[in-house]
């Protein structure tokens, strides 16, 4: 864990930066007249999206039923 003094942070603000995404450096803390002020850490990765139909055949999905669907609504109290 490196520490910086405010003045350091300012004017090797990208280099910084640069260590964190890296992973060079896992956090640094930023100083103000000697006293931990922040943290700077990286992001989380973004966490990747799944596409719409990526299970596209690989499941039977049963036909409606309608005397299934009458039982539902009377469960959740909706009647036709």
């Amino acid at each position: 864990m490196l520490t910086v003094n405010m003045l350091e942070a300012k004017t090797q603000l990208s280099k910084l930066v640069e260590a964190v995404e890296s992973g060079d450096e896992s956090e640094i803390i930023i100083a103000r007249a000697g006293k931990p002020a922040a943290r700077l850490v990286p992001l989380e990765a973004p966490r990747k999206r799944v596409k719409i139909g990526f299970f596209n055949g690989k499941y039977d999905i049963p036909e409606p039923s309608p005397e299934l669907d009458a039982e539902i609504a009377r469960m959740f109290g909706v009647e036709d």
